[in-house]
This record gives C-alpha cells, structure tokens and sequence, in this order.
C-alpha cells in the first residue's frame, strides 16, 4: 500500500479541510498557515496545516478575532508538529476571553426582552451598550465603529 504524499496541493487541502480555497489563500496572506512552491510554482501544503485550519474554523466559530488566532498560532512550534501540550497552552490563552463573551452574551439573553422596543436610546444609561456608563470617560462624540 502506497503512503499518502507528505504534502497536499491547494484543492485537495481545500477539500479535506471543508474550505473554500480562497480561504486558503487568505489564512496564507495572513500568515495564518505557510506553504512551498513546488517545481511548477504550485502550492504545497504540510498535512500538519489541516491540524491549524481545524484551529482556525472552531476559533472564528466562537467568534475569536484574526489577530487572536493569528498571536495564538504564532506561539505554535515551527518545526515540528503541535502536541497535545501545545493544543492546551493555545485554547487556555483563549479562556479568560471566552468566558468574557459567555458572560456578555448571557447578559444580552436576560435584557434583551427589555431593551427591544424600549426607545430610550440613551448610551448613558442603556446596561448592554454602556454597562456601568464606561464610555462617559471618553468624553462626547461617537465611540462605535459600525460593523
């Protein structure tokens, strides 16, 4: 039986990973997963870059930013692929701010039925755009980027 090539072009990576393959050239500009260029300048991917874009899915997933993921891959080793050990110091960097979306996210369960229609449209007050009034420090103006 033949064993499988120790590299993986860019559809059969995209197919095996269940991503587009401009997904893959993205994570790529983004220094999210590397690649080689074969002799006919194609991509070639280490298999080990299936391990990282199961990373990357369940992290977007819970809504982690790029930049977060990305920091949290960079402290992966290089040379060798990931252990157990490592996969653990990755998803505990991530904890505390998970465990600050869950709590986020509860707070907007429990007050949502009162804030829809309520009108007050006041930043000052409102406990789930501004809980505890914390923009006042910023002084007047807009302080929310539009998404």
């Amino acid at each position: 039986m033949a064993s499988p090539p120790k590299e993986l072009g860019v559809g059969e990576l995209a197919e095996r990973a269940g991503v587009a393959v401009s997904a893959l050239h993205f994570y790529e500009a983004k220094g999210l997963i590397h690649s080689v260029r074969s002799s006919g300048n194609q991509r070639r991917y280490a298999r080990s870059v299936l391990r990282r874009l199961a990373v990357i899915k369940v992290a977007q997933r819970v809504g982690l930013p790029l930049a977060a993921i990305a920091q949290a891959l960079d402290a992966l080793p290089s040379g060798r692929t990931p252990t157990v050990a490592d996969w653990r110091r990755l998803s505990a960097s991530w904890k505390q701010e998970l465990e600050e979306r869950i709590q986020t996210l509860t707070q907007l369960r429990d007050q949502l039925d009162g804030c829809i229609g309520c009108g007050c449209l006041s930043l000052k007050a409102c406990p789930l755009r501004n809980a505890q009034d914390t923009l006042a420090q910023e002084g007047a103006g807009p302080h929310f980027e539009s998404r």
